[in-house]
């Protein structure tokens, strides 16, 4: 079984951010390579999923020519906030900080989302439209349209939305993977126990229509592909190669 590797690069860059009335923990790597006038964008799920599972991918894209940024959600890692007040609304808004402030507005977009960020990242490719030159989804969640403004915490209604059987359908982020004409690469574990397996073949049916579309099944996985590719740098490469097209 594949393990984690040595890695002797540079530290990425921490800082943190202001916005969305909070102030997000953040990372950044500067492009370790020839640059290629590109930030890739990876972003965490939810649950207990910060930034720093996504240090080694971060490294790996920077070693390619791509910045790459990364931040804690508020209520994730050194954010402030409280998970229960975090909406999919309000995680657009903070990605969408996180690229306004540390993305050149000459770059192109490579935008990563992990789970929960599948939603996040349709958001973000609505919102920057040809920008974005690639995305790359791991084992992505979508939501339904009702839920997009709604507080996770408990009695705000949520929860009860997204238990709704087929609620996922209405979601906006499949019309936006339906349009979608650039790189699209989908990560799946061969066994994921926590989206459902129709979740994910709406996801991929989506971005079969238009895009330049790559499927990896990652045997071994499970769902918290975060950890996964942490400790695992060769599946970490064959992601990186399928979303930069190399």
């Amino acid at each position: 079984m594949e393990t984690r590797g040595r890695d002797d690069r540079e530290p990425p860059r921490r800082f943190f951010l202001e916005c969305d009335g909070e102030k997000l923990g953040c990372a950044m790597f500067a492009p370790a390579g020839p640059p290629v006038a590109a930030t890739a964008v990876v972003l965490h799920g939810a649950g207990t999923s910060d930034k720093e599972r996504m240090i080694p991918l971060m490294g790996d894209l920077a070693a390619h020519g791509h910045r790459a940024v990364a931040c804690d959600f508020s209520g994730h890692g050194e954010s402030s906030g409280e998970l229960g007040a975090l909406s999919l609304e309000r995680r657009f808004a903070q990605a969408r900080a996180l690229v306004d402030r540390w993305a050149p507005a000459s770059d192109e977009l490579v935008l990563v989302g992990f789970s929960m960020s599948g939603q996040t990242v349709a958001d973000l490719a609505a919102h920057y439209g040809p920008r974005v030159r690639a995305v790359g989804l791991c084992a992505p969640a979508v939501y339904a349209r009702g839920a997009w403004p709604v507080p996770f915490g408990a009695g705000s209604g949520f929860t009860e939305i997204i238990r709704t059987p087929g609620s996922w359908r209405s979601s906006a982020a499949l019309d936006v993977f339906r349009g979608f004409t650039a790189r699209a690469v989908l990560a799946v574990p061969a066994l994921d126990e926590v989206i459902p397996a129709e979740v994910t073949e709406a996801v991929a049916a989506a971005l079969s229509e238009r895009s330049d579309f790559t499927p990896l099944v990652l045997s071994e996985a499970d769902h918290w592909l975060g950890r996964w590719f942490r400790d695992r740098p060769g599946g970490r490469g064959r992601f990186v190669r399928a979303l930069l097209g190399r």
